[in-house]
């Protein structure tokens, strides 16, 4: 029997925000992975360690949850106004299939450091010392992303005192701008319902005040106690009951249906990534998954969230994104749970800790627009230099 090697190719393991994910510069992929399709999802299928029906992603770069089941493709811009082009792939744990269906906000934050230590940015934008601004193409969605990463004697700046809640370590602070981040072409509306509080139907489950909106990434956002829940839950309290899932997954598929994502909910099993579900309560003590003491004057509100089907162990960066616009327009259930009013800014609670984001929105014409969300993160290299593919698919 022939044995074929393996192929090697470059790549980076970086952390960004409260995610990891393998980081692939477009030039450096196999000819035939460099381009949308088959053979492209076969390879990041293999090099994450899918699909796995263990659910444990040994045999690759995963680490079996939603925040680490991740892939990252950067290449140089030919867009006017934009320094490189960012594909995000959401690897499925347990099925034959990568998501490419919406953006990653905290592999995001990793995208300006990968940029500019790979030679994707010309060396005139980044200076030897101060804030290198990097112009991110999201190609995912088709919107724009400025990372302001920090350098020092010429190279990224990764190590700081910026504290991440969900992220064991301190490191440098870098600001993401998310332009224009609502869904607004081909008809589209950054509330897709036309109402900033609907009633979804969800047969054998119930009838719930639902906010469904397309900034950052699509989210359907409930009450927490219509639920039966406080929205200080942590994971445990959520992931070890299936019943639950199952709910919040059938909530999940309707949802999707009613803002337009799917045509039939048969599609919802191959849409995992998006729409996210998350639910909100008024800002209420609990303590973070870390053991760190979380008073209700710390916070604006109280948000969960679940991704690929189990609930976040932070918060991911474009459902923070979605947190803050809706924070920011009066009346959504999120706006309405932080006190309710105006406001450019929130700090939420999750189960890892506390965010605050920003979000400039405004009433124009009778319909709410954003012109941009801004949040901190950090990120980090954790080790560069070549993945091993068996070659099958590719």
């Amino acid at each position: 029997m022939a044995h074929a090697p393996q192929t090697k190719i470059a790549a980076t393991y970086m952390r960004g925000g409260t995610s990891k994910g393998v980081f692939f510069k477009l030039d450096d992929l196999p000819e035939s992975a460099r381009v949308a399709g088959p053979a492209r999802d076969a390879l990041l299928l293999r090099v994450i360690g899918s699909p796995d029906p263990y659910g444990k992603q040994i045999d690759g770069m995963g680490a079996a949850t939603s925040s680490t089941s991740k892939t990252v493709i950067v290449g140089k811009s030919s867009r006017p106004g934009h320094d490189v082009d960012y594909l995000f792939g959401q690897v499925s744990i347990d099925q034959p299939f990568v998501d490419w269906s919406g953006n990653c906000g905290n592999l995001s934050a990793a995208v300006g450091p990968f940029a500019i230590a790979n030679g994707l940015v010309d060396p005139a934008r980044v200076p030897a010392n101060g804030i290198a601004v990097v112009r991110i193409w999201q190609a995912n969605i088709g919107k724009t992303i400025v990372a302001h990463v920090p350098i020092t004697g010429g190279a990224v700046q990764e190590t700081g005192d910026f504290e991440l809640d969900g992220v064991t370590f301190p490191a440098a602070e870098l600001r993401l701008e998310f332009m224009d981040p609502a869904e607004e072409g081909d008809g589209g509306s950054m509330f897709p319902t036309g109402n900033l509080v609907d009633d979804l139907e969800v047969p054998g489950v119930g009838t719930f005040k639902a906010t469904m909106i397309n900034s950052g990434i699509p989210t359907i956002f409930l009450d927490a106690e219509a639920l039966g829940y406080t929205g200080a839950e942590l994971q445990d309290d959520i992931n070890g009951d299936a019943p639950a899932l199952a709910r919040f997954e059938t909530i999940r598929a309707r949802g999707a249906l009613r803002m337009g994502l799917i045509k039939t909910l048969e599609e919802a099993a191959g849409r995992q990534h998006t729409p996210k579900v998350a639910f909100v309560a008024p800002p209420k003590e609990y303590v973070s998954s870390s053991g760190k003491q979380i008073g209700a004057g710390d916070i604006d509100v109280l948000v969960r969230a679940l991704s690929m089907g189990k609930l976040h162990h932070a918060m991911m960066g474009t459902a923070s994104v979605a947190i803050a616009t809706a924070a920011a327009v009066p009346g959504t259930l999120v706006n309405l749970a932080a006190g309710g009013g105006e406001r450019d800014n929130v700090c939420f609670g999750h189960p890892s800790g506390t965010l605050r984001v920003g979000a400039e929105a405004q009433l124009v014409d009778g319909e709410w627009k954003v012109t941009k969300a801004i949040m901190s993160r950090s990120a980090r290299v954790l080790m560069e230099g070549c993945v091993h593919v068996p070659r099958d698919g590719f």
